[in-house]
């Protein structure tokens, strides 16, 4: 009858995690309602933007003014003056002039502009318009067939006037070579070893 006075000590699981199924499915649920509440109040915040479309840059895009120049890069610069091409509008730095031009021409800095990457469709007045502003921009007889003939012409007769300069230049380093070489010899031992009647008739 000891026995019974004894507590019975079992195996002791405290310390492996207890999952509350209920819990879980409202927490799940919880956050689902936050997300479609969130996912509402941004779409109904009011009209969207109404961007203008794309123009035409009335700038040219500097790539070349730094272009062969050093400079001393630290890691505590600011953006502007560190390695690459800076763009204000987006306050971002882009390594290379590729990169710098697939950026400005981007979705996301023409949006940052308040341009959308719509083009505003032309109509037959504006087309119209351009040309007249071109011709006027183009000088009167400016190119025709026979200014193309001409100069064809004048390329040709300069590409065959660098070839004989070319040739006329050869022949005179032959020369010169030969020049060289029969005022290196003694004209005395030439003639002992008998090389005087080997000498070219060419000149």
């Amino acid at each position: 009858m000891a026995h019974t006075n004894k507590e019975v000590v079992g195996v002791d699981n405290t310390f492996r995690r207890k999952f509350d199924r209920e819990e879980y499915l409202e927490r799940a649920r919880e956050r689902e309602r936050q997300e479609e509440e969130s996912r509402s109040k941004s779409k109904s915040k009011g009209p969207p933007v109404q961007r203008k479309p794309l123009k035409h840059r009335d700038y040219e895009v500097d790539l070349e003014s730094r272009l062969g120049k050093t400079q001393v890069v630290t890691p505590v610069a600011p953006l502007s003056q560190q390695a690459g091409y800076y763009c204000s509008v987006c306050e971002c730095v882009v390594k290379d002039s590729a990169n710098y031009l697939d950026h400005i021409n981007g979705k996301k800095h023409q949006r940052a502009l308040g341009m959308s990457m719509r083009v505003e469709r032309a109509s037959v007045d504006q087309v119209k318009q351009r040309f007249e502003i071109l011709k006027k921009r183009r000088v009167p007889g400016s190119f025709t067939e026979q200014d193309l003939d001409e100069r064809i012409l004048k390329q040709q007769q300069e590409e065959e006037e660098r070839k004989r300069q070319r040739r006329e230049k050869k022949k005179e380093k032959k020369r010169e070579k030969v020049a060289e070489e029969e005022t290196e010899m003694d004209p005395d031992v030439a003639e002992m070893m008998g090389f005087g009647g080997f000498r070219s008739s060419k000149k």
